[in-house]
Order: structure tokens, then C-alpha cells, then sequence
């Protein structure tokens, strides 16, 4: 696609970067790059931009190109009707969102036979042109030459009536009045959200909103979404307005020239105009820009929460039993080996009744001892702490960790095709434990295969726009996914499709080519899958590892193009490419500007030599074992005052959710997140952290903990996961953001 010179030059002046590197990074987009490869392998292109400036660069030319096809299909429009003028045509092309564009637009935009229509037919367009003057006259005498029994004016009030119908649409058409009514909107308008009738008992979950009132401006993501899903279940009405003889006051200062007759049918129409017309279009657009303030808030929340989530610690490569818990029906237990494959399964039932629990006990033992189990993974839903109490009442060696595991849509995936097709013989209960096992083992290869809307983290992910959710929620997976870096002979086919440059068809062609073929013995080898063609190579070759490879450079983040570069390196200093990943001393030895060339420079030969010192290094936080307080399983055991353990498992405007092993996760207000003020939860806590909190308050039957977390040295120490939580309150909701969101936030708030 060509690029637009103008669309680079306010791109490079909003982010504050040169047009040099949009242009570059605009090519590499245009030419199907994808950011995380641009972003670590195109350094030099780009000027070392980030992630999150390029996908800002990526997200604003898709903005601006987006205007541009508006642009030209309203400007065809205009010119097909023959109206187009060199100065309306200059309007258009200076118009800067959308919004501007639309109310250029608006008077040539074809509409249905309105009242201004009909009055026009009537013949009452000169009288509205004469009373819109608004010089001296005698308004009477002057309406009573357009009675007309032919076109149906049958006195002068009928007249007047007309005409201020035909001024009202002028003022509703005039792009200055909108750009000032919608500002009014803005700045100045408020929700108000009242009741419906003979719905208090019903709606009691909107309580809080039965009798609400906040500036649109100031109202924060999650009260907007909740206000309007009230709306949606028809428990709340909702209005969206500021103050009515204000914006009236406001527009008919626009217009109102004079104090005589004629200004005096002028202001009738401003009225009218504002009632009829401009208050219905401006609510609607207030409420449809708020929303979408509101859903970038959510999505950018969820995001954060994901990202946070999917990069949480791995076990890692050991052998697992993996236990989903219940009463009734028993305890499914399965056992994976090292690569996560279904060894063993059975269900035990220690729960009901004595001889159960003895059979359970020894068949637990007999599946630890005779697949040399490491750990053991136990889901966080119904009888988890039973099962967990059961587990440690065994004696088993010490060298087994007991880990609960955050399950939260083990189930979504154990009945959706992908564990269909993973485990076409097993039911959905061994499906389940599996998925449970295997997100201990690695969280993010686990995670993958599940919708991220049913992972757990985030609300009203049903209400928000669902395209750019997914949009956004794909970014971060498949940014997750590629600094993480995927093992190719290992890798579900869910896990490949999010590496740069594959998608789901080449990640099916990969695990076929590697059923038939056996494992890939180097990346070169993965140009011999069908239609995997050299773009998609150089794309995807960087972020796949084959740890058994010939040549060690296959399990590393070095991409292919630079291998000659390595060689040359252990050339000059007359050793193996090998020796050079194992030796710091050899690497010290290297001058890096003796390998600068036109195309690669200092920023790649750093990464290059920081990746031969940890080659394939996984970024996440090491793995840390967690156990909730022993006797503390049910709210009921709960007492003020009590400190506890516990698992940060949602993070919101107001505070963060913790998991203390009681079914029902507590919130801790941002007032008590931190003995210091706290304006951003995320600046003091991160999913999946391990924090020490204590008990406020417990409200049974509301199902609300009140905790604290003033005191907590962890508070400020974001740490790596070993276990999860339970899905917690109706009444979380969200707001935080990491890093990458913040930057990326910050970015795009500046193209507004």
C-alpha cells in the first residue's frame, strides 16, 4: 500500500519519533510484518521502536486510513450531487476525526422526507431566509404571503411554523452549533440513572445506581458499563444530558442576533431545534463516545490482567499428578509425563466415607511412586481444600510440592473441540484434570487453547466492543507467546498459530509435517512444510526453539539471518559457536563494531550477544510454591483481624481481589492496598502475586471479605505465580494496566 506522507508526518509528531521510523515501520507492517518481529528483529529499520510504539504506529494508520475512505466516499457523494465547492472540498480534506467529517457531511447527506422537507415544498424556504436575518419587520404581515391554499398554508402561524421548522434543521446542520453542543455534552453532561418501576426487588445487583448522578466526563469505566447493562436488562433508565436551558441558553447565543420579532421566531426554532433534534443526536453520540472510553478502559484492564496471567511462573518439564476435585463424584486424577502427556487416569473418591479415602490414599501413593511424581496439581473449585488437607495427610516425600491451580475454564476447554481433537477417548472430567495438570506445567501453553474471556480475569468482556477486544486480547497473546519463544517439537497447535507469522493454518501444516515426519532436527528443516514460504519463515524462525538441534543456535532467539554473524564471531576467535555460548570469557572477547554492516547494526548484535550468554531464556519469574492456611477453607472460618495468605487474582480501579482459600475470593480496597497513597492498583500489586492479607470484614451472605493489605512488605514486590485462585466477587470490575498497557494507553491518548 502506498504510504501517505501527511499520515506519517502526525504520526511521527504525536509520538514524538521521526518520520523516518513510521516510514519504516509502516513498510514492514504494509509488507505483512508482524510487531513482535518487527520490534526484536528490525531494530535498525525502525530506530530500536518497542512494541508498544509500533503497534501504536500500526493502530493510527489504520485510523487515519480509515478517515481517508470516509473522506473520499463523502466527497464522491457531494460531487455526484454537483455541490462540492473548492472551499467545502478544502473543509473536508482539513477535517481531523470523524466526527468533524460527519458534520460537514450532514447537510448533504441524503435523510427521509423530514418537516424541513416538507416545508420547503410548501414553499416556505424565502420566509425562514428572511426571519434567519432578523432585521425589523412585521413578522405577521410578512408570513401571511405564503398562505397558500394550493400548497396547504392555510393561515401565517402555519407559515411561521414552517419556516422555523427549516431554520431548526439549518442550526441542527451547522457545524459550528454541533462541535459546541457535542463539547456541552461533553464537559458538562451527567448520568442520571434512576429505577425502573416494580424493578427494585429484581434488580437489586444495581442497587447502587437505583439513584445515581455523576459528570459523563469523570465517570469511570466500570459505573458507565454497569449503568448501561442496567439499562439493557430494563432495570435502570438512563439519561445522559447536561443542563437543558443551558444548552438551549448556549445555542441560541449562536444564532440570536437581536431582540425584535424575527429573533424572537429564531429562538423558538434554537429551541425547538435542541429539543426535537440536537438533544436526541448529541445523547446518542455522548453515550456512544463514553462507551467507547469505557470499553478501551475494560479491554485495556482485561489485557493487562491477561498478560499478567499468561506469563505467570511455569513448573516447568516434570512429571505431574493432576487432581479436579469433588465430593460426590469423586476426584479425577491424571498423570502427565515431563511433555505433558496423558500417562495415567482414575477417579478416587476421599470424601465419601472412610474405606473410600483409604483406597483413595493408597491409589495416590501407588501413582506417585510408581510414575515418579514430582508435584501435584490440585484444581481451586469445589473440595479443593479437602483434597488438598487429603493429599498432605499422606506423608508423601517432601520432594512432591502440592500446588493448587487456578481452573478457571478448564471446563470451557474440556468440552470444546480442541480437547476433542487433543483426546478423542477420554471424557470431559479426565479432559479437565489434564488441562489443570498442564496449566501448572506451563500457564501460558495451557492458557492459549482457552478463550481469554473465560479465563477468569476481567468483567463485562460481554459488554464491551467485542471486535476490539479480540483485537486487543490477540496482541497480547501473541505478544506473550513470541517473548516467551515456543519449542516447536513440542508446541500444540493453539500455541504455534500465535507465533509470528504462522496463524492457524501453517500451525496445523507443522504438527502434521511433525506427526509424519517425526521431530524437526533445525529451523531450516520448517521450510519444508507445506505452503510455509520464506516470509513466513523469516518471521516465525526467530521465536521457535528446537532445543535437541545440531546447531544450538536452533534453541536460541538468534534469528537464522544472523547466523552468519555467530560464525564469523567464533571464527575470529578460532572456537565453536558452541564455546561461545558457554564461555563468558570468550564473549567479552568480541568488539561488536567489527561486525556493524549496512544492514545490521549495534541494537542486534547487543541482542545477539545477550542471547548467546542465556540462550532461549525463558523471561518469567521462577517458580515459587504456595499454600493457603491450613483450617481456613469456608467463609464461615473467617475472623477479623485474621493475617493470611493469599493469591492476587483480579486487579481493579478500586482495589485487587485476593484468593485466601475460601471459595470466595476478598477485595482489597485501594485505601488498604498499601501503607502508602495508592492512585493505580497495579503500581503496588500484579496477577497472580503472592500477598499477606487481613481479615477486615466478612459478610456471609452478601458473599463480600473486606482485607487490608497495609503492613504487607510484599505489597510493593510483584512476584512470580505457583498457584491461582478462584473466580471471586459479582462485584469485581477493572481498570489496571502493566507497563506495556500504560505506554500504549499514554500513545494512543494522544491521538485523540
Amino acid at each position: 500500500m502506498e504510504l501517505n506522507l501527511d499520515h506519517l508526518l502526525k504520526i511521527a509528531t504525536e509520538l514524538s519519533i521521526t518520520i523516518k521510523q513510521v516510514e519504516a515501520t509502516a513498510t514492514l507492517l504494509d509488507e505483512g510484518a508482524t510487531v513482535p518481529f518487527i520490534s526484536r528483529y528490525r531494530k535498525e529499520a525502525t530506530g530500536s521502536l518497542d512494541e508498544v510504539q509500533v503497534a501504536a504506529i500500526r493502530d493510527r494508520l489504520e485510523q487515519l486510513r480509515e478517515l481517508d475512505k470516509r473522506r473520499e466516499s463523502i466527497l464522491k457523494s457531494i460531487r455526484d450531487q454537483e455541490k462540492l465547492t473548492p472551499e467545502l472540498e478544502a473543509r473536508i480534506m482539513a477535517a481531523e476525526t470523524m466526527a468533524v467529517l460527519e458534520d460537514i457531511y450532514l447537510p448533504y447527506k441524503p435523510k427521509r422526507r423530514t418537516r424541513a422537507t416538507i416545508a420547503r415544498e410548501k414553499g416556505l424556504e424565502p420566509l425562514a431566509q428572511l426571519l434567519f436575518e432578523q432585521n425589523n419587520m412585521d413578522v405577521a404581515a410578512e408570513a401571511a404571503n405564503f398562505i397558500s391554499e394550493e400548497k396547504e398554508v392555510k393561515d401565517a402561524e402555519e407559515a411561521l411554523a414552517g419556516a422555523r421548522d427549516i431554520m431548526a434543521e439549518w442550526m441542527n446542520e451547522n457545524a459550528e452549533a454541533r462541535a459546541t453542543m457535542r463539547q456541552i455534552f461533553e464537559k458538562k453532561g451527567v448520568f442520571k440513572s434512576r429505577v425502573m418501576m416494580g424493578k427494585e426487588e429484581a434488580g437489586q445487583k444495581f442497587k447502587d445506581y437505583f439513584e445515581w448522578e455523576e459528570p459523563i466526563e469523570k465517570a469511570p469505566s466500570h459505573r458507565i458499563l454497569a449503568m448501561r447493562r442496567g439499562e439493557t436488562e430494563m432495570v435502570l433508565m438512563l439519561s445522559a444530558q447536561p443542563d437543558e436551558e443551558e444548552a438551549i441558553s448556549k445555542l441560541e447565543s449562536m444564532f440570536v442576533k437581536g431582540n425584535n420579532a424575527a429573533s424572537e421566531q429564531v429562538r423558538l426554532a434554537a429551541k425547538d431545534c435542541y429539543k426535537r433534534m440536537l438533544k436526541l443526536s448529541m445523547e446518542t453520540e455522548v453515550r456512544l463516545t463514553s462507551k467507547k472510553r469505557a470499553d478501551e478502559e475494560a479491554i485495556r484492564v482485561f489485557a493487562d490482567n491477561l498478560r499478567q496471567l499468561l506469563l505467570s511462573s511455569p513448573l516447568g518439564q516434570k512429571t505431574v499428578l493432576a487432581l479436579d476435585p469433588g465430593f460426590r463424584t469423586g476426584v479425577k486424577s491424571v498423570v502427565l509425563d515431563k511433555q505433558g502427556k496423558l500417562l495415567h487416569n482414575e477417579t478416587i473418591y476421599p470424601h465419601t466415607g472412610q474405606h473410600k479415602e483409604s483406597e483413595a490414599a493408597q491409589a495416590v501413593r501407588y501413582m506417585v511412586t510408581r510414575f515418579e511424581v514430582e508435584a501435584i496439581a490440585i484444581g481451586n473449585g469445589t473440595a479443593s481444600r479437602e483434597t488438598e488437607a487429603f493429599v498432605k495427610s499422606l506423608k508423601l516425600p517432601s520432594s512432591v510440592q502440592v500446588v493448587m491451580v487456578n481452573e478457571s475454564g478448564a471446563s470451557i476447554y474440556s468440552a470444546s473441540d480442541v480437547a476433542r481433537e487433543e483426546f478423542p477417548d477420554q471424557d470431559v472430567t479426565v479432559r479437565g484434570a489434564v488441562s489443570i495438570g498442564r496449566r501448572l506445567m506451563d500457564p501460558l501453553a495451557e492458557l492459549v487453547k482457552i478463550d481469554p474471556k473465560s479465563i477468569g480475569v476481567g468483567q463485562y468482556q460481554h459488554d464491551v466492543d467485542q471486535s476490539a477486544l479480540k483485537h486487543s486480547l490477540d496482541d497480547v497473546v501473541m505478544s506473550c507467546v513470541n517473548a516467551v519463544g515456543v519449542e516447536v517439537n513440542t508446541a500444540s497447535k493453539q500455541l504455534l498459530t500465535y507465533v509470528s507469522g504462522l496463524g492457524p493454518s501453517l500451525a496445523q501444516n507443522i504438527v502434521e509435517y511433525r506427526n509424519q515426519n517425526g521431530p524437526f532436527s533445525s529451523r531450516a528443516e520448517l521450510k519444508k512444510v507445506p505452503r510455509l514460504g520464506d516470509k513466513a519463515f523469516e518471521q516465525a524462525a526467530g521465536f521457535l526453539r528446537i532445543r535437541s538441534a545440531k546447531n544450538p543456535l536452533d534453541a536460541s532467539a538468534v534469528h537464522p539471518e544472523s547466523y552468519p554473524i555467530v560464525e564469523q564471531m567464533a571464527k575470529d576467535l578460532g572456537v565453536t559457536v558452541q564455546d561461545l555460548m558457554q564461555k563468558e570469557e570468550l564473549r567479552k572477547q568480541i568488539n561488536l563494531k567489527n561486525y556493524v554492516t549496512d544492514k545490521v547494526g549495534l541494537p542486534t548484535l547487543q541482542d545477539i550477544l545477550s542471547e548467546l550468554a542465556k540462550p532461549g531464556r525463558d523471561p518469567r519469574h521462577t517458580f515459587e510454591a504456595f499454600s493457603f492456611t491450613e483450617g481456613v477453607n469456608e467463609m464461615k472460618d473467617l475472623r477479623e483481624g485474621m493475617k493470611l495468605p493469599g493469591l492476587v487474582t483480579n486487579i481493579t480501579a478500586f482495589g485487587a481481589f485476593v484468593d485466601i482459600g475460601v471459595h470466595q475470593d476478598g477485595l482489597v480496597h485501594v485505601s488498604h492496598l498499601s501503607d502508602r497513597f495508592v492512585s493505580n492498583p497495579h503500581d503496588v500489586v500484579k496477577v497472580g502475586q503472592k500477598v499477606e492479607v487481613t481479615v477486615l470484614e466478612v459478610d456471609v451472605p452478601r458473599k463480600r471479605i473486606s482485607l487490608s493489605m497495609k503492613g504487607d512488605p510484599n505489597a510493593a514486590r510483584p512476584a512470580g505465580g505457583g498457584g491461582g485462585a478462584k473466580k471471586g466477587n459479582a462485584k469485581k470490575e477493572e481498570e489496571p494496566m502493566d507497563d506495556f498497557q500504560a505506554k500504549l494507553a499514554k500513545l494512543k491518548g494522544m491521538f485523540k
